[in-house]
C-alpha cells in the first residue's frame, strides 16, 4: 500500500464510478487515496453510491461506511465538493441545484483549468441509446460485466496469496473483444462532439469503467474511470494540466495532457 505521507496537492481531483454498496467496490484504496492528497474541489462524477445493487442485496461493510462518511466531511475540511449522479445514484437527481451537507449537486456541470479551459462534467449513461442501440444489448452487457467481475475477484484473490499486486484481469479482457472496443470508441466519440457542440473545449465523464485521457478531433476527452476493477482517477495540477492516475497496491500516473492557456485567457489577459 502506498505510503502514509501527502503525495500531492491538487487544484481538482475527479472520481467516478465508485459504486458504494457492490462487493466488488476497491473502497480502501480508494480510502488511502484520500488520505494522502488533497485538492481545492472534488468532483464525483456519477455512480457513487450504488443504488441497484443495494435494492437486490444489502451489502455495506465498514470500509464502505468510512468512505462515505469521508467523502460527505471533506467540505468541512476546506475542500468543495461537486457531485453529478450517474445512473446507479439517479435517485439523487431529484435534489439537482441543491446542496447537501455543503455539497453541490448538479444534473451536469463545467470545470475551467487555470488555462482557461472549458471542460463539460457528465456522467454519460444518457448517451447510452446512441451508443448501445437495442436494450437488450444493455441487459447482455451487465450480465458478462458481472461474470468478468466474478473472474476479476478470484483472480486478485489467487494473487494476494502468492504475493502479487493487484491487476484488473477484467480490464484486460475488455480491451481484448472487438464488441467492448467498439461500444467504448463510439461512446468516446459521442461524449465528446457533444461537449464541442455546447462550446466546451472537452468532456470529462465516468459510466462505462474504462480510464482513458485523449485528444479527440472534437477536443479532451477525459474518463476517471472506477473503482471496482481499475482504481483510477483523474486530476488537474498546479500547471493547469490533466493528469489520469492509479491507485490501489501502488500509484501510477498513467498519462498526462498539457493544456495550453486558451485563446479566450489571453484576450482577457490583454
Amino acid at each position: 500500500m502506498t505510503s502514509n505521507h501527502k503525495s500531492g496537492w491538487y487544484r481538482a481531483l475527479f472520481l467516478s464510478d465508485i459504486h458504494l454498496g457492490y462487493k466488488d467496490c476497491k473502497a480502501e484504496y480508494l480510502l488511502n487515496l484520500l488520505d494522502n492528497v488533497q485538492c481545492d474541489i472534488l468532483y464525483l462524477v456519477g455512480d457513487i453510491v450504488d443504488l441497484w445493487s443495494l435494492k437486490r442485496k444489502l451489502y455495506w461493510p465498514k470500509e464502505h461506511h468510512q468512505l462515505l462518511y469521508r467523502l460527505l466531511n471533506l467540505p468541512r475540511e476546506g475542500t468543495r465538493v461537486v457531485y453529478i449522479p450517474g445512473n446507479h445514484d439517479e435517485a439523487m437527481r431529484d435534489l439537482t441545484h441543491l446542496t447537501m451537507n455543503e455539497i453541490e449537486i448538479h444534473h451536469d456541470y463545467f470545470h475551467e483549468t487555470v488555462n482557461g479551459h472549458k471542460l463539460l462534467l457528465i456522467h454519460g449513461d444518457a448517451f447510452d441509446s446512441a451508443v448501445c442501440g437495442a436494450p437488450i444489448m444493455g441487459w447482455i452487457g451487465d450480465r458478462m460485466y458481472d461474470f468478468l467481475l466474478f473472474l476479476n475477484r478470484w483472480f486478485n484473490r489467487a494473487r494476494r496469496l502468492i504475493g502479487l499486486r493487484y491487476w484488473s484481469l477484467s480490464s484486460f479482457i475488455k480491451k481484448r473483444v472487438n464488441g467492448a472496443q467498439h461500444f467504448i470508441e463510439r461512446f468516446v466519440d459521442v461524449t465528446s462532439r457533444f461537449a464541442s457542440k455546447k462550446g466546451f473545449d472537452g468532456v470529462i465523464c465516468g459510466h462505462i469503467h474504462q480510464a482513458e485521457l485523449i485528444q479527440t478531433p472534437n477536443g479532451l476527452y477525459a474518463n476517471c474511470g472506477d473503482w471496482i476493477e481499475n482504481c483510477t482517477f483523474l486530476v488537474e495540477n498546479q500547471m493547469g494540466d490533466i493528469e489520469l492516475q492509479y491507485w490501489a497496491d501502488h500509484q501510477e500516473k498513467l498519462s498526462v495532457h498539457r493544456l495550453k492557456p486558451s485563446t479566450a485567457l489571453n484576450k482577457k489577459a490583454a
